[in-house]
């Protein structure tokens, strides 16, 4: 479902980031497969230093379909970057991919915070986000932060996940499937 970054997947992710309403909500906005392969090793090499953490997400079947970025990492904390290839919207990737993604920053990377910035016109963004019940809006929680990223001409909603309420989401799914397995 999801996995570290690798170059050789470079072209296949491309062709899906290129498609019109993919693109325009994509941070590495590459304009040729060699550049998106160039940005992918930068990206890489960025890991290794410690400024993001990135993974593929793969279908069922290994085949990558998107990825996953921690960005602009610091204190414990990051923006989470999601992108997932018009074939594969709406199949339950998304949330998988994520809940796997946080169970790794939080529980073995020790993330204690990651937050979402998602343009206000990226109305599947807010959708999809909006169904997790683990996230939080963090316009009043983080008022300096809101305010710096709504600075320039495009405008974004700010919401945050947290370790601790990640952890009892976890743990009321846990409880909830237990019960219907009783």
């Amino acid at each position: 479902m999801i996995k570290r970054r690798e170059l050789q997947e470079c072209n296949e992710l491309f062709e899906l980031l290129s498609h019109p309403s993919v693109f325009p909500f994509v941070r590495q906005k590459a304009k040729t497969a060699d550049e998106f392969w160039f940005m992918t090793s930068q990206l890489m090499e960025d890991e290794e230093n410690g400024k993001v953490v990135s993974r593929t997400i793969t279908d069922d079947w290994g085949q990558p379909i998107g990825t996953i970025t921690l960005y602009d990492v610091q204190d414990g904390a990051g923006f989470l970057g999601t992108w997932i290839g018009i074939p594969y919207q709406g199949k339950g990737y998304n949330q998988k991919a994520k809940e796997m993604f946080l169970k790794e920053l939080f529980f073995e990377l020790d993330f204690q915070c990651v937050f979402l910035k998602i343009r206000k016109e990226n109305t599947k963004s807010i959708r999809a986000a909006a169904k997790l019940g683990y996230v939080m809006d963090a316009k009043e929680s983080h008022p300096s932060l809101f305010e710096e990223i709504n600075q320039g001409e495009k405008q974004f909603e700010l919401l945050k996940i947290q370790k601790d309420t990640f952890y009892l989401y976890l743990a009321n799914q846990k409880s909830a499937s237990e019960e219907q397995a009783m």
